[in-house]
């Protein structure tokens, strides 16, 4: 063997760590679930090669590790893989999108984050054209582009897989450089009046897109006051207008309009 060379480098189909990972990440993403020991058997690699991989993988935000294995599946602190996040709670974000559509008016400037949450409403937006739209999400680039009435602007940067987004300090300084009528902005978690999230690029792009507007609303379904996140976003009163689903629970919207925030519940159709 040589010199400093990893004795797990290659699994037994010769795929190197990155293709390792590869495939790993889009086990998971498609299976939900899938078990360290069924990975290693399958990849000819030992166990703990498939620990190392997991760990990096979720060092980047593609899966969580849990007991025995790894999974998509967003918990109290992952915010779970972009297919997972679009999926998930589409009821609730639609009541949401529809509900801040309203205060949309032909004519604006809007930003729209990189939340699936937004995403949902940037689907609805040709009903309100002409619009000029910023966005750092992929997503929000594909569903908006080339619409009729839609001047699309897109915010360059480090381009992050996992996020599907442009985030980091070239973000930043193109979010300086502008200026918007409204945010449409979520968030990964709801905590004693503040929102958290898990990366501090996300943080850091997201604050930027707040100082580039007028006016600025919060997207949040119910399930966001039930999660976790590292690092603090911004209270929940610097925010113009928080817009909730209906399945908040009385305590936390309660909680919500003692704070001050004017807050919008959103009906299901």
């Amino acid at each position: 063997m040589e010199e400093g060379k990893d004795p797990a480098a290659q699994d037994r189909g010769g795929r190197g760590p990155h293709d390792r990972r590869e495939q790993i990440k889009s086990r998971v993403v498609d299976e939900g679930f899938v078990r360290i020991e069924r990975l290693a058997d399958e990849l000819g690699v030992t166990p703990m090669t498939i620990r190392r991989d997991l760990d990096y993988l979720q060092g980047k935000g593609w899966l969580r590790k849990v007991r025995g294995g790894a999974t998509a599946q967003p918990s109290t602190a992952f915010h779970g893989d972009i297919r997972h996040r679009t999926q998930a709670m589409a009821e609730e974000k639609s009541a949401l999108a529809r509900a801040a559509l309203r205060l949309v008016k032909p004519g604006q400037s809007l930003i729209i984050d990189d939340s699936t949450t937004a995403l949902a409403l940037a689907g609805l937006l040709s009903q309100r054209a002409p619009l000029t739209v910023i966005t750092n999400f992929v997503p929000v680039i594909q569903v908006l582009a080339g619409s009729p009435g839609i001047e699309l602007i897109t915010l360059g940067g480090a381009y992050y897989p996992a996020y599907d987004a442009f985030l980091g300090i070239r973000t930043i300084d193109a979010a300086n450089t502008l200026r918007a009528d409204t945010l449409f902005v979520s968030t990964t978690a709801i905590t004693r009046g503040h929102c958290y999230h898990q990366s501090q690029e996300t943080v850091g792009v997201k604050r930027a897109l707040m100082e580039a507007c007028d006016h600025k609303v919060l997207l949040a379904d119910h399930t966001k006051f039930q999660r976790r996140g590292l690092y603090q976003l911004a209270p929940v009163t610097a925010f113009d207008l928080v817009i909730v689903d209906a399945g908040i629970s009385a305590t936390d919207l309660d909680a919500l309009q003692a704070s001050g925030v004017e807050v919008r519940v959103a009906r299901p159709e």
